[in-house]
């Protein structure tokens, strides 16, 4: 997939997104339900995390680490990602690394759903996970990649759909869990 069509499709989800805005929903002082956000991105970043080793062992042909050694080498450093077998201290680390970017990003998604309401239906839930699932795929790939490097290489439309997965799951478990507040 192009730069150009990735950003065209950032630019008509923005659209939408803020044509939904100026219509219905307007902002509050509403807090987000903080345990049920942990869990939507610790859950969201368990979904994603198994369809990858999935996808990379039954239609890649490619070894399932070497995702984890790329997530590992964040905490690590690159030469983590010299070795393409199985190390159970390189899985340790992109395990705890991972549940731990998808809990702070379940958190962030939840400070955007709570204020706007984006909480008020299905597909208002979904649509909010699927643009923030394309956010954080842009900011990861496109922005964290000046620093790591090898993210790079992981651009693509397989990797755009992991991203949308990882929003829209997370944002109906958050959905699904959260309590108002006092409750």
């Amino acid at each position: 997939m192009s730069a150009t069509t990735e950003w065209l499709l950032v630019i008509a989800f923005l659209e939408v997104i803020m044509e939904l805005h100026m219509h219905s929903h307007h902002m509050e002082n509403r807090l987000p339900d903080w345990p049920a956000a942990a869990v939507s991105g610790f859950a969201a970043g368990a979904v994603v995390m198994v369809l990858e080793l999935l996808w990379s062992t039954l239609f890649m042909d490619t070894s399932p680490w070497i995702t984890s050694r790329m997530v590992a080498a964040i905490v690590l450093g690159p030469d983590t990602m010299q070795a393409g077998t199985f190390s159970v201290g390189v899985v340790a680390v992109a395990l705890a690394t991972h549940y731990v970017l998808g809990i702070v990003l379940g958190l962030i998604l939840a400070t955007i759903i709570a204020p706007f309401h984006f909480d008020s239906s299905v597909g208002m839930i979904l649509l909010t996970g699927a643009v923030f699932g394309l956010v954080v795929y842009l900011f990861n790939f496109y922005g964290m990649a000046r620093f790591f490097s090898w993210f790079a290489e992981m651009r693509g439309w397989a990797t755009v759909v992991a991203h949308l997965i990882f929003g829209m799951t997370a944002a109906i478990i958050y959905w699904k869990l959260e309590r108002p507040i006092g409750q």
